[in-house]
């Protein structure tokens, strides 16, 4: 049977800096979806993107002596150059200075504007330019001072159109009341339903003290509020907005989206006004919006403005792509703030890779060939099993359910952890079984069902691991003397018990994680 449509996104990334571990951890995350429900058979859209409008945009682009339009061109690289170093296989990757962009911001608006959900009038309020964002008086927690990034606020006023927000309080609550699960964790949904019932007020879409926006098509001198611009993405790059039957025919197949990652300081975006937007247009809100926490070093929130970000080449230089994969969806709970450290990085890394997963793979594939000429047995007759085989096998066979369940509610550190129950219970079974006694031995029977049985916990092991540590994955079915791990459609099939055929070429090859003796 098909699978549906999966429409995953993170949120798109401003550009007035360099990506940094906090906007790699949140497309890692969209991207160990986004590879596991292409595993499980679903036609996945991918999207991510940058964020390229704004007044910061402007005065940095002043700053530099350059156009906005040449600085954001030479910003732009630097994420598509991260993202392929990471693995990020995103299917669409959306400017919001192209055409098919401001085409669909435009269509939108005047869409609003015809149904009578927008009026002109004037702002006046408290305005951070680092952030590009409004706050009213009683939101100033100190005055002058942004909430948010503690940085200087403005007080603005300016003539802009108003999208009427607040005729949208009680669809909204009626739509969570509906639709339990379209914000999550439930600590966030909780947060949103709380401030939409403490009342909503109109927005200001628009801006006329610079010009560096999408025009507002039916307002000379407006262009689009940096935020509410970035907000249409999602639907501008399926093809809203176009005449064209085939971008009508994408939006149409993947809207509304599956899931939308953000970070927890934009979820009043996402959850409040996004789908009272989307309302206003006639256009379904997408299915959740998941808010997950801040990742935390020595106490203090990573970001730009705290001068505490890094950037992840670094780490990759030195623990490599999948390990720094690893260690953020394995270490921290999504959903949740969570401190990061080298320490833990190596501890995770010589712990979890190079002593279970790389020190399995290694040694087994060195007795595969040793004792059997590297070419995989046959596999043994399931009659005459011991108890350990049995266990092993049944540790294997509750796996794909346990998986897709952790994943569902996106928990990929519980997700890795049953995949680590098979792995570490195969070191065990090598240990209790002993191959090389029986090679002494000439139990050659019992040694090929003992090798059988982790070589096969080996190949099911990289099928759960893959979404997360893809390279590794890959290298471990090569060895096996497999496929592409990545043309497998129907992950619970693969790993059905007695995959491996016989005669499979078992190679051994370099150490998958060789040990780190530097442990700062």
């Amino acid at each position: 049977m098909s699978k549906p449509p999966f429409y995953v996104t993170t949120p798109i990334y401003y550009v007035n800096a360099e990506p940094h571990l906090g906007t790699a951890y949140t497309t890692i995350a969209a991207d160990a979806v986004a590879r596991y429900r292409r595993m499980t058979g679903h036609d996945v859209r991918f999207l991510t993107g940058l964020d390229e409008h704004g007044q910061k945009i402007a005065q940095a682009a002043e700053e530099h002596g350059v156009s906005p339009q040449e600085w954001v061109d030479s910003i732009a690289p630097t994420f598509t150059s991260a993202w392929e170093m990471l693995g990020i296989t995103y299917d669409d990757f959306i400017r919001t200075t192209e055409d098919r962009h401001k085409r669909g911001v435009q269509a939108f608006w005047q869409k609003l504007h015809d149904d009578g959900h927008l009026y002109q009038g004037n702002y006046e309020g408290w305005y951070c330019v680092p952030d590009e964002t409004y706050w009213t008086e009683d939101q100033l927690e100190e005055p002058g001072v942004c909430p948010q990034c503690g940085r200087e606020v403005k007080f603005i006023r300016e003539d802009n159109w108003f999208f009427k927000l607040s005729e949208f309080q009680q669809p909204l609550l009626d739509f969570y009341a509906a639709n339990p699960e379209f914000v999550q964790p439930e600590t966030r949904r909780n947060e949103v339903v709380s401030f939409v019932q403490g009342g909503l007020k109109d927005l200001s879409i628009s801006r006329t003290t610079f010009s560096w926006g999408v025009p507002i098509p039916f307002a000379e001198g407006h262009v689009t509020y940096v935020w509410i611009d970035a907000l249409l993405n999602y639907i501008t790059a399926l093809g809203y907005g176009s005449d064209d039957p085939a971008d009508q025919e994408r939006f149409a197949r993947y809207w509304p989206a599956d899931i939308h990652f953000v970070g927890k300081d934009i979820i009043r975006f996402h959850c409040v006004i996004w789908p009272a937007m989307l309302m206003a247009a006639g256009i379904e809100p997408p299915k959740s919006v998941f808010a997950h926490g801040f990742l935390l070093t020595k106490g203090e929130k990573m970001s730009k403005s705290k001068g505490n970000a890094q950037t992840p080449a670094s780490l990759v230089e030195r623990f490599g792509v999948d390990a720094y994969r690893y260690y953020f969806l394995r270490d921290v709970s999504f959903g949740h703030d969570g401190s990061i450290s080298i320490e833990g990085m190596v501890q995770r890394y010589n712990g979890d890779l190079a002593n279970d997963w790389g020190n399995l793979c290694s040694r087994l594939f060195n007795m595969t060939e040793k004792y059997l000429d590297g070419a995989a047995p046959a596999a043994p007759d399931l009659t005459a099993e011991a108890d350990d085989d049995a266990t092993m096998r049944a540790i294997a066979g509750k796996l794909p359910e346990t998986y897709e369940d952790h994943m569902r509610r996106l928990d990929y550190s519980a997700a890795l952890e049953s995949a680590w129950e098979l792995i570490k219970f195969a070191n065990r079974y090598i240990e209790n079984s002993a191959p090389w006694t029986l090679a002494k031995e000439g139990d050659t029977v019992r040694l090929a069902a003992v090798l059988y049985n982790a070589l096969e916990a080996v190949r099911i092991s990289a099928l759960f691991t893959a979404p997360v540590m893809p390279n590794t994955s890959a290298e471990v079915w090569r060895r096996l003397g497999l496929g592409d791990i990545t043309a497998v459609t129907d992950v619970c099939a693969a790993a059905e018990w007695g995959g491996l055929p016989e005669g499979s070429r078992v190679t051994k090859g370099d150490a998958l994680f060789p040990r780190m003796y530097d442990e700062v």
